[in-house]
């Protein structure tokens, strides 16, 4: 096995895309991936596991990993609650020389690619705005004041996708993932893109 250090890719799209879902497909089918747990100030949803989907923490704990420069990179998400990509973890998987995913949203994709540019960066979109909507309410997570929120932010990040090496269409989740992991493992290359 090779000592050199693993390519750390970057998976970013709108809200409800299914970025999550398509990371636990690839971490229950791909064990050699290694993916990243964000941490979050929000609230766990119904089933989420403090340290397998997110890092839960007070507002207090997040400000003293940013004051400590433990995040990769953080932002607010949906004028809300922060999440961030604690800094040790990944560099470390690297180091090993193991492949890492990132699963974040399109400002942290903006902050990792001012810190690591040589990461790959691939935007997860939806089939059609209309599939984007009914996934986020058929989630049933968000209230009608929230949803609208994240659809304003969704509208943005669509807009940002030229700025990825690469786009997945997450028509359906397995050709998702095994896309992605194609991109990852080099099996696919990237389309070339002009810089924005």
């Amino acid at each position: 096995m090779s000592a050199s250090p693993g390519r750390l890719t970057v998976l970013a799209g709108p809200t409800a895309v299914g970025k999550g879902t398509v990371a636990s497909y690839v971490r229950e089918r791909h064990p050699g991936i290694w993916i990243s747990v964000s941490a979050t100030t929000r609230p766990p949803r119904p089933g989420e596991v403090d340290g397998r989907h997110y890092h839960f923490v007070s507002d207090a704990e997040f400000d003293e990993m940013v004051a400590r420069d433990e995040l990769l990179e953080w932002a607010v998400v949906h004028r809300s609650a922060r999440y961030g990509t604690p800094r040790r973890p990944v560099e470390e998987v690297l180091a090993t020389g193991r492949p890492a995913l990132l699963e974040i949203d399109l400002q942290g994709a903006r902050q990792v690619r001012a810190r690591m540019p040589d990461a790959l960066f691939v935007f997860l979109k939806p089939p059609s705005w209309e599939e984007l909507v009914r996934r986020l309410v058929g989630r049933g997570t968000e209230g009608p004041q929230e949803r609208a929120r994240r659809l304003d932010t969704a509208r943005e990040e669509l807009a940002a996708e030229p700025e990825f090496d690469a786009t997945v269409v997450n028509t359906r989740v397995p050709v998702a993932a095994a896309e992605l992991v194609a991109l990852m493992t080099g099996a696919q290359e990237p389309t070339p893109r002009h810089s924005p």
